[in-house]
């Protein structure tokens, strides 16, 4: 069963998730980034006391499906140790924590081998500091949005041989999000939606300290991206064809 910190108290939880960043994903991608990866990374934690259990970062100079989600993923079913899911500070166990147990957390809003990937393995939530946008605005990888338009948005109607209907569909099709993000196998929700929540159950004060420590942990990958887009430019190995 989930812990109240987990179900009622937003700054709880985005506090955790902010100082997971921070602490443990961070270091990890700035090692990744100067060797060629990209600066997405993801973390599971426990719902009973937010305490990481795995924390990885993308790995695509390795395999191009290593995206940080599902490097994380992978880590998570593979390990054998895991820290105590309400206190960190006692002895691990060999005893793997059930994903509906558990908060996935992503530094950037999953693309659609992630989405697939959290499904797949049972975590019915995840979180995300940046959104599809911001990963093609402020890091020029635009992929994320490509795709999802490219290969899996289809018109609901077929296309019509009049101009005006057609024109008419298109901007129906780009006024549609990209993904459910309540639906019948998980939740989504951004750092942002979780100071809109402080604010709901607090004040506008709280919410816009918040909103401080979200804008601050976001320019900590201003320097990451420098590095990544000067290890792409300088032709640093990636198995990944779309960088």
């Amino acid at each position: 069963m989930a812990s109240p910190v987990y179900d009622s108290d937003p700054r709880a939880l985005l506090k955790s998730l902010l100082a997971t960043i921070e602490d443990e994903v961070i270091p990890l991608t700035s090692k990744g980034v100067s060797s060629g990866n990209k600066l997405f990374g993801a973390a599971i934690l426990s719902k009973a006391g937010l305490v990481p259990l795995t924390v990885s970062t993308n790995n695509e100079t390795v395999s191009p499906l290593l995206h940080g989600e599902i490097n994380c993923i992978q880590r998570f079913f593979s390990q054998t140790s895991f820290p105590d899911s309400s206190d960190a500070n006692k002895l691990p166990s060999s005893q793997r924590p059930n994903p509906r147990d558990c908060v996935f957390l992503a530094t950037h809003e999953p693309c659609s081998l992630c989405l697939s990937g959290i499904t797949w393995s049972g975590f019915d939530n995840f979180f995300y500091l940046f959104t599809y946008e911001d990963s093609r605005d402020l890091f020029s990888i635009p992929y994320d949005i490509e795709i999802l338009q490219e290969v899996f948005r289809v018109p609901a109607v077929p296309a019509s041989s009049d101009l005006e209907k057609r024109e008419a569909e298109g901007e129906d099709l780009d006024a549609r999000p990209l993904y459910n993000r309540r639906n019948k196998f998980f939740t989504a929700r951004s750092f942002e939606d979780l100071a809109r929540e402080i604010a709901e159950k607090h004040e506008e004060g709280e919410s816009e300290k918040w909103k401080d420590e979200i804008r601050r942990v976001k320019a900590l990958y201003n320097g990451l991206s420098d590095t990544y887009q000067k290890s792409k430019t300088s032709g640093v190995d990636s198995a990944s064809f779309w960088k």
